[in-house]
C-alpha cells in the first residue's frame, strides 16, 4: 500500500472511529435517560399508599341498655360531669298495639247516584270517620255490620276512638282529618272487628272504569302493632362501674328526688352497613392500586426492553471500534514503515 493510499485509508478508519465513538455515547445518553426513567416510576411505586382493609372492630362499639317497664332504654351518649354525674342522652322504644299502619291496597268501587255514600270496598261501604251519635246517618246505624252489633253508647266510644284515629292519620301521613273513611272487618280468628282507613282525596282521584272499579288498587291504612321511639336528652344521672371499668348501674332521680337505679345490659353492635361501605371502597381502592402497580410494571418492562436493545447495540459499537482501532493500528505500522523507507532512500 502506497503512502498516499495508507494516508487515505487511516483518515477514514479514523472518521469512523469517531462516528462509532459518538453513536456509543448517544446510546449511553439513551440508556441513562431510561434509567431515570425507570429510578422515576420506582419512586411512584414508592410513593404510593397500600390499601389497608378495614376492621370490623373499627365499626363494632359498646351499647347501654336499660329496661322501664315496657320501655327499652338504649344509651347514645354519656357527658361526665364536674361533680361526677353524667348528662346521659338515650332512645326509649317501646311496642304500640294501636298505632297507625299501613295496610295492603284494594279496588274501591264508586257508586253512581249515591252521592252520600259513593265508595265500597266490597260489598262495604265506606263511612266517613268520627263525629257525633246524632249526625251518624240511620243508614249506617242499620246496615254496617259492625256498628249494628253495637249499643248506642258502645257506638259512642268508637266515634271518640275514630276521632283520635284521624289526627293519628294526619299526624303520621298527612291525611286530612276531614277526609278520613272506615270501613271495619270481622277478624274471625281474634274474634275482632278491625278498622280499615281510607283517605278520600285518594279515593277521589283514582281512576274508575265504566263498572265503577277504581283502576288502580288504592292505599289503606288500619290498626296494628308498630315499634315507636323517642329521644330522651340532657338527662342527669350517676354510673356505677364494674372492676372491669364497665357501667353496671344507673341512677336518675325522680320528680320527688327520689334515687331509682336500672342495672345496664352490656351489649356490643356493629354498624354492619358502614363497615360494608368501607370493604366495598377498600376492594375498589385496591383494584384501582393494583392497576397502578400493573401499569408501571408493564412500563418498567418496556424500559428493560429498550435498554436491553441499547446495550446489544453499544457492544456492537464496541465490536466495531475495536475492530477499527485493530486496523488503524495496522495502517499506523504500515505508514510508518513507508516512511522509514521513505527517509532511507533519500538518505542514502
Amino acid at each position: 500500500m502506497g503512502m498516499a493510499a495508507s494516508q487515505a485509508r487511516f483518515l477514514g478508519l479514523t472518521a469512523r472511529k469517531t462516528n462509532t465513538e459518538y453513536e456509543g455515547q448517544q446510546v449511553n445518553q439513551q440508556r441513562t435517560m431510561l434509567a431515570n426513567k425507570s429510578a422515576n416510576y420506582y419512586n411512584d411505586l414508592l410513593g404510593m399508599s397500600v390499601p389497608i382493609p378495614p376492621s370490623v372492630d373499627d365499626y363494632t362499639k359498646t351499647v347501654y341498655s336499660f329496661t322501664d317497664g315496657a320501655l327499652e332504654n338504649t344509651i347514645n351518649s354519656l357527658i361526665a360531669q364536674a361533680d361526677g354525674t353524667y348528662l346521659v342522652n338515650y332512645t326509649r322504644t317501646w311496642t304500640n298495639d294501636h298505632a297507625v299502619v299501613a295496610a295492603p291496597s284494594s279496588i274501591v268501587t264508586r257508586s253512581a247516584g249515591e252521592p252520600d255514600h259513593p265508595y265500597r270496598v266490597g260489598s262495604k261501604v265506606l263511612r266517613k270517620m268520627g263525629g257525633t251519635f246524632e249526625n251518624l246517618d240511620l243508614y249506617f246505624r242499620e246496615n254496617d255490620p259492625y256498628l249494628k252489633t253495637l249499643t248506642e253508647d258502645q257506638i259512642r266510644d268508637v266515634l271518640r276512638e275514630e276521632e283520635e284515629y284521624k289526627q293519628m292519620l294526619n299526624n303520621k301521613y298527612g291525611i286530612d282529618v276531614d277526609n278520613c273513611y272506615v270501613i271495619y272487618k270481622l277478624d274471625t280468628s281474634a274474634n275482632d272487628w278491625i278498622p280499615t282507613f281510607y283517605d278520600k282525596a285518594a279515593l277521589d282521584a283514582a281512576i274508575y272504569s265504566e263498572t265503577g272499579s277504581s283502576q288502580t288498587f288504592i292505599q289503606a291504612y288500619t290498626v296494628g302493632r308498630e315499634i315507636e321511639r323517642d329521644e330522651m336528652g340532657g338527662i342527669i344521672a350517676r354510673l356505677e362501674k364494674d372492676s372491669g371499668g364497665r357501667y353496671m348501674n344507673i341512677t336518675f332521680q325522680d320528680v320527688n328526688n327520689n334515687d331509682i337505679t336500672y342495672p345496664l345490659v352490656t351489649s356490643t353492635t356493629t354498624d354492619q352497613a358502614a363497615y360494608e361501605a368501607a370493604h366495598n371502597q377498600y376492594e375498589y381502592d385496591k383494584a384501582q392500586y393494583d392497576k397502578s402497580v400493573q401499569d408501571i410494571n408493564s412500563r418498567i418492562e418496556i424500559i428493560q426492553a429498550e435498554d436491553r436493545s441499547l446495550e446489544l447495540r453499544l457492544k456492537q459499537l464496541d465490536t466495531e471500534r475495536n475492530a477499527i482501532q485493530t486496523e488503524m493500528e495496522a495502517v499506523s505500522k504500515v505508514i510508518e514503515k513507508n516512511t522509514q523507507d521513505t527517509f532511507k532512500t533519500f538518505s542514502g
